[in-house]
């Protein structure tokens, strides 16, 4: 099986994440965490040792080069050379994450990265609108998605679990005013590519959805 460029898109709450990270591993495939990508020029920014200005990260995300790869059962992220996969999930990262990617400079860079990388093979990219405008060439394009309603029990638990409280309709409000924001924005809407497999996961487990995902690349 040759190593193939897999893109998927999907509303909030779809697991995303989950399912491509163990499809990844599966396949022993890179998988591009978009977010983490996102957060490496947060890190350089702060790198700096100034005041963080949007004037300050549009000069960082320039010449920055970030890279992520599969190795060792594990994807490591590395920016300019150096390997700061720990060093990208601190407060003072997370602070700063929304304002470095709300920039259209930064978003055009970490496009253009994301491509680079998915120019290798055997990656696996998860996102909004990665089949749709990041990689509309991708062997195999997927838009997972699932009900409003079972996106937010899935979400509800996940909080529950970690001691939140939270009522569930109010998760299916918040779920739904996401989706009308992200296929109604200007750049890059959320819609399912012409030519991507419909993936809906209501009612199926994580191993069933990541089986799925399996049989499509294979």
């Amino acid at each position: 099986m040759k190593n193939l460029v897999v893109a998927i898109d999907g509303p909030a709450g779809a697991g995303k994440s989950t399912v491509a990270q163990l499809a990844a591993r599966a396949l022993n495939y890179t998988y591009i965490d978009t977010g983490a990508m996102y957060r490496a020029v947060a890190w350089k920014t702060l790198q700096q040792h100034e005041p963080v200005t949007d004037e300050l990260i549009v000069r960082v995300v320039r010449d920055i080069l970030v890279d992520l790869r599969y190795t060792g059962g594990k994807t490591t992220v590395s920016v300019d050379g150096r390997d700061i996969t720990g060093e990208i999930r601190t407060p003072e990262v997370s602070g700063i994450v929304s304002q470095v990617a709300r920039l259209a400079p930064v978003r055009e860079k970490m496009v253009d990265l994301q491509r680079k990388m998915a120019e290798r093979g055997a990656v696996l990219m998860d996102g909004r609108d990665i089949a749709s405008n990041v990689l509309p060439d991708a062997d195999v394009k997927i838009y997972l998605t699932a009900s409003i309603e079972e996106r937010a029990k899935r979400r509800w638990k996940e909080l529950c679990e970690k001691g939140y409280t939270i009522e569930l309709e109010k998760l299916q409000a918040d779920i739904a005013a996401r989706d009308k924001a992200d296929s109604e924005r200007e750049i890059s809407p959320l819609v399912q590519a012409e030519d991507a497999v419909l993936l809906d996961t209501t009612g199926m487990s994580i191993d069933e959805v990541v089986q799925a995902i399996l049989k499509m690349c294979r």
